[in-house]
């Protein structure tokens, strides 16, 4: 039953990636021609404009350059991550400069609009983010081509953006959403968020090369993570410190971004194989079983992404797609790993809820749906496609689903779909 199962999930994965995803990609996101990705667009496939972002250009060379490496070695899949990797090469900053984060269809610099989430504009133009995420792309792209003055390049943003976020006048301003924009101002803050997406930077460089260096930044990040912004008293990650790495004493000391928690502990799994640490694995997988535990929404069913205050227990109630998605990589990571029967059972229950409250087929379109309301309401429109969290999530529980098969578990006894 359990192979039945997993036969089962792993067709529904490769349908939702290779029959649904990337042909809607295809037809109506992917820049053909000048490179990048034009993701301003409705769930028809209409283009709301054909702006291009420098975070969804560099999210958008991971996945396809992924995809190629991992799943689907096909010519074109590599050539929209060349185009993707030459359009935003071309107007690389200096040494001590971020990347413009808007550009025209052509590739012309636009003013920062930010990043669309929760049916908002979030100011984005100063954060690391997106030359992170452009890091994380180029370390895929130099995988797939086998040149490693790319990876070079993504080690380079790197450790300029670790230069940058450790000013004390680096002044990040989307943490504010959290809060609302009234909140202070924070300049010098520690994410955990920006912990995040360097830690998962590293892990994948230094699975392609030795780097004392990076290691050295991987040590770090996970020290920040597990040492200072984990809060004993109710057994929670704080989302934003001080730059000394102290808790602040306003608005932000009470905040827990259970998003960006439950996305960070299945990297620093990730992170505990790559090392062959069972020890930090064990650790993460049962700060992440504690997370879902908090975040799930009894009542509606979903995870909050964010507790604004622990001690008042104000959450923030939008359903993001790509939480539900992050827990389910985290705990089919488990599942895999352990066979741990909690893992089982929350994977089926994160599976069931997301294919009814996101999955858009039944409303008569395509993909998932990106962002929602506490209950999941429907609604025909929305600006933006997420080329990023969703193939991710598809593409690496689909190698897991495939590599659980190939091994005749037999750990899934209470496995559904």
């Amino acid at each position: 039953m359990a192979k039945l199962n997993l036969e089962k999930l792993y067709r529904k994965y490769k349908y939702d990636l290779f029959d649904d995803f990337l042909p809607f990609m295809d037809k109506f996101v992917i820049d053909h021609k000048l490179g990048g990705f034009m993701c301003n667009t409705d769930r028809d496939g209409t283009n709301i404009n054909t702006e291009k972002n420098s975070w969804y250009n560099g999210r958008g060379l991971w996945v396809y350059s992924f995809l190629y490496n991992e799943l689907a070695k096909e010519k074109k899949h590599l050539d929209t991550a060349r185009k993707t990797a030459r359009f935003i090469l071309k107007d690389r900053p200096s040494d001590d400069e971020l990347w413009n984060t808007d550009y025209t269809k052509q590739g012309q610099p636009l003013p920062p609009k930010g990043i669309y989430a929760g049916g908002k504009y979030v100011p984005s133009a100063k954060e690391v983010y997106g030359d992170l995420f452009i890091a994380e792309g180029l370390a895929e792209y130099a995988r797939a081509i086998g040149d490693e003055q790319y990876a070079d390049i993504a080690e380079q943003l790197l450790f300029k953006c670790i230069k940058i976020y450790d000013r004390n006048d680096y002044a990040p301003t989307a943490c504010k959403v959290y809060i609302g924009q009234d909140a202070p101002d924070m300049p010098g803050a520690r994410i955990l968020g920006v912990w995040m997406i360097m830690l998962r930077l590293c892990s994948q460089l230094l699975r392609q090369k030795y780097n004392k260096k990076i290691e050295a930044a991987a040590d770090r990040c996970l020290d920040a993570v597990l040492n200072y912004h984990y809060n004993p008293e109710y057994n929670l990650f704080n989302e934003v410190l001080c730059h000394d790495m102290t808790r602040p004493s306003n608005e932000y000391g009470s905040l827990s971004y259970t998003g960006h928690s439950i996305e960070i502990l299945w990297m620093i799994m990730d992170e505990a194989l790559r090392r062959k640490d069972n020890k930090l694995f064990d650790k993460a997988a049962g700060l992440l079983k504690n997370h879902l535990e908090v975040a799930w929404d009894d009542e509606y069913g979903g995870f909050f992404r964010g507790l604004k205050n622990v001690d008042e227990n104000i959450w923030i109630f939008d359903k993001a797609l790509w939480l539900q998605e992050e827990a389910l990589i985290g705990t089919l990571m488990v599942t895999e790993q352990t066979g741990q029967k909690w893992a089982i059972d929350w994977f089926n229950r994160i599976f069931k809820y997301v294919r009814d409250k996101f999955v858009l087929k039944k409303h008569g379109y395509p993909l998932w749906n990106p962002w929602t309301d506490r209950k999941g309401t429907f609604k025909k429109h929305y600006p933006r496609i997420e080329n990023f969290h969703h193939p991710r999530h598809l593409m690496i529980n689909l190698l897991a689903v495939k590599r659980m098969l190939d091994s005749g578990t037999k750990i899934l006894d209470g496995f559904k779909t």
